[in-house]
């Protein structure tokens, strides 16, 4: 559906983008992820032919876009601000692109209300946008990207204004969605929980370069870099020298994979990995954090700060968190121990 081929973009003496490669086959939902400035928006508005690009190419359904301008190329864009026309009622804000392509009232009329179904507003079509909350006000929003058919719809933040658990409904329900129409996606975002659940796969970016690709589950659990690893939010990454099955760190020994070829290098270790034992037994710390994540587990996130070596993170179930200042001890589970590539 959608090939991006070595395409870079300078502003000035910053490259935002440099020379980048991505692919997205038909009904599939990517997610490019990555902090500000990385150059994720960029490509959203080089694909969308509202940046012209230095070099590289954009081809959809295997036609080059160079020249096509924006409103020719069949592309649906929603973004984090809704951009609704505020003096217009819902279905004349969603019937916007079908009216661009000149459909008639009848059909135009069908469309909509057939959207509004979907996107769990009916009935809302002569209300003013003004009167709908923020998570109506993007339904809105995607009906009316989704009107014109696109071949292509892109997400730009759909979600960052709307509050934690409205998103968190709202993502289920794109996904559902998407499944169900077919609808091909290219999102970008900074957010990683939003990004996991709504992608088939993930591209995660940095200073212009795609640093990783791969489903949700391949980037979660092999990050490419230390710096895929600490976006993700990991931060129990050390210094390592390997020998055998184990590898020597500040924190003491800690098992490596099979096969890890011996010699330097950098070791991630997930928060599920610290396993908190009696404080006499294995590498002694103080608890320094405790953060109660919830969830159906009840997990608490804990900040331990060893006596030896960088501080921990580590997760356990709330009847098992020690409290603050307590000392623990540690050791560490093989299973959850990540060897970064680069180290």
């Amino acid at each position: 559906m959608l090939r991006i081929d070595g395409v870079t973009v300078r502003f000035g003496g910053h490259t935002a983008l440099d020379t980048v490669g991505l692919d997205v086959a038909d009904r599939e939902t990517v997610c490019v992820l990555g902090p500000s400035g990385s150059g994720k928006s960029t490509l959203l508005r080089v694909v969308a032919g509202l940046q012209q690009p230095d070099t590289g190419r954009v081809l959809l359904s295997g036609i080059d876009q160079n020249g096509i301008p924006a409103h020719k190329r069949q592309l649906g864009l929603m973004f984090q601000d809704h951009q609704l026309f505020p003096q217009h009622n819902v279905q004349d804000n969603v019937a916007f692109g079908l009216r661009m392509r000149r459909t008639g009232r009848r059909e135009s009329e069908r469309r909509v209300g057939e959207l509004l179904d979907l996107v769990g507003l009916p009935g809302v079509r002569n209300r003013a946008v003004s009167s709908l909350s923020g998570g109506e006000q993007q339904r809105v929003a995607l009906a009316r990207a989704l009107a014109p058919q696109p071949r292509l719809l892109m997400l730009d933040e759909p979600l960052g204004q709307l509050d934690r658990s409205l998103r968190e409904r709202l993502l289920v329900e794109l996904r559902q969605l998407f499944r169900r129409l077919g609808t091909t996606v290219l999102a970008v975002t900074h957010d990683q929980g939003e990004a996991f659940a709504l992608a088939d796969r993930l591209v995660v970016m940095r200073e212009g370069r795609v640093e990783q690709t791969g489903t949700p589950l391949e980037v979660w659990q092999h990050p490419a870099s230390e710096f895929v690893a600490r976006f993700l939010g990991f931060e129990n990454v050390v210094e390592a020298m390997v020998r055998g099955d184990k590898a020597g760190t500040s924190w003491g020994e800690i098992p490596v994979p099979a096969g890890t070829p011996e010699g330097g290098c950098r070791l991630l270790v997930r928060p599920t990995g610290v396993v908190l034992t009696g404080p006499e037994e294995g590498l002694r710390c103080t608890v320094t954090g405790r953060t109660f994540r919830g969830g159906a587990t009840s997990a608490v996130s804990l900040l331990l700060q060893p006596e030896a070596g960088p501080r921990l993170e580590a997760t356990c179930t709330l009847p098992a968190a020690p409290q603050m200042d307590e000392r623990v001890g540690v050791v560490f589970a093989g299973g959850d121990v990540v060897v970064l590539p680069g180290g």
